[in-house]
C-alpha cells in the first residue's frame, strides 16, 4: 500500500487562551491552559492519516514523559512511529497564545527536534511504495536537504512547507516538487511584496519549483504549476475558534487526497474543508477532522 512519509517536528503545545494579546511588559489573566500534541510535522502526519492515508512519521522526541505522550498521540491517529527516535533532554515545545478572535502567537522551543540528524534517517530504499515526502522547517535544514536528495534519487515527490520561512537558493527550490506556503512565507521567499498570489506563484515556478500552492487564510488558496495551469479556490466560511494547525491540516489533507487519486481541484476543496473544520475546535492535533467529517461537511456545503 502506498504511504506518505512525514519528516519533521514533534512538539507538545502549551496553549493559553486569552481575551486579547498582552502588550510588552504587561501581565494579563489567561482563561484556559491546555497541553495538546502538536508540531508542524506531527500535525501534518495526523491530518494525512485522519484523511485516509497510510502515514509514517520520522522525527525526534526527548527522553521525557512528554515524548511518550507525543508518540502515543501519533499512534492513536494511525501514524507509524517506528522511525521516531528519542534524544537526550526535553521534547520540543510550542508556547501558543490564542485570543478571543481565534488568532494565535507562537514561540517554539526546538528541544529534540533540533537534535535530529541525517544519520537518524532510515534508508529510503527500504520503503517500497512511497507516494510523497512531506517536510517543514522546524528541524535542521541539513536534515531536510538530505531527505530531499534521497527522495529525488528514489523519484519520490517532495512537498515542502517552508515554515518558519528561511531564505532559499534557486538550487534548493529546483529540487522541490510542490511548495505549500502562506502569504507571509511566500513574500519572504519570493521577495515580492505585491500580495498577488498569481505573481508570487509564477516567480517561484520561474525559480525552479514544479508546483506552488498558496494558502490565503479566509480568502482560500491558489494553485499553479510549471505547465501553466492555475486555479483559485474560495475558503469555506466558518466561525473560527482557534486557527492553530489549520495550515498543517490543509497540507496533510491535500497530500492524502492526492495520494487517493483526486483531481487537483477536488484535492483543494477537500483540504479547504479540512482546514475550515479544524479552526472550529481548539488545539492542534485535537482539532484535526476525520475523513468522514470532511466528506460530510463537503456534502452539506454542496446543498
Amino acid at each position: 500500500m502506498s504511504e506518505i512519509i512525514v519528516v519533521g517536528s514533534i512538539n507538545m503545545d502549551i496553549v493559553n487562551h486569552v481575551d486579547r494579546f498582552a502588550l510588552p511588559g504587561q501581565t494579563i489573566q489567561g482563561r484556559l491552559t491546555e497541553f495538546v500534541p502538536g508540531g508542524k510535522g506531527a500535525n501534518q502526519a495526523v491530518a494525512a492519516a485522519k484523511s485516509g492515508a497510510s502515514v509514517r512519521m520520522i522525527g525526534a522526541v526527548g527522553q521525557d514523559s512528554l515524548g511518550e505522550e507525543l508518540i502515543a498521540s501519533l499512534k492513536q491517529a494511525g501514524v507509524s512511529t517506528d522511525a521516531v527516535v528519542k534524544k537526550e533532554g526535553a521534547s520540543g515545545m510550542a508556547f501558543i497564545t490564542v485570543n478571543a478572535d481565534g488568532e494565535n502567537e507562537i514561540i517554539l522551543a526546538q528541544g529534540a527536534n533540533g537534535k535530529l540528524m541525517a544519520s537518524d534517517l532510515p534508508d529510503f530504499s527500504t520503503f517500497s511504495d512511497v507516494h510523497a515526502v512531506l517536510l517543514q522547517n522546524e528541524i535542521p535544514w541539513p536534515v531536510n536537504k538530505r531527505v530531499i536528495l534521497e527522495a529525488n534519487k528514489h523519484r519520490i515527490p517532495v512537498i515542502l512547507n517552508p515554515a518558519p520561512a528561511m531564505p532559499m537558493a534557486d538550487d534548493d527550490l529546483a529540487i522541490i516538487d510542490l511548495l505549500v506556503l502562506n502569504e507571509t512565507e511566500a513574500e519572504f521567499i519570493s521577495g515580492d511584496t505585491a500580495k498577488s498570489p498569481e505573481k508570487v506563484a509564477r516567480l517561484l515556478i520561474g525559480r525552479g519549483v514544479r508546483e506552488v500552492l498558496l494558502t490565503l487564510g479566509d480568502r482560500g488558496c491558489f494553485y499553479a504549476n510549471r505547465d501553466g495551469h492555475e486555479m483559485a479556490i474560495s475558503a469555506y466560511q466558518v466561525q473560527a475558534v482557534d486557527t492553530t494547525a489549520a495550515g498543517d491540516t490543509f497540507i496533510g489533507a491535500f497530500a492524502a487526497a492526492r495520494m487517493n487519486g483526486m483531481p487537483v481541484r477536488e484535492c483543494l476543496r477537500f483540504a479547504s474543508a479540512a482546514a475550515a473544520l479544524s479552526v472550529t475546535k481548539r488545539g492542534a492535533q485535537s482539532s484535526i477532522p476525520s475523513k468522514a467529517e470532511i466528506v460530510r461537511f463537503l456534502n452539506e456545503a454542496d446543498h
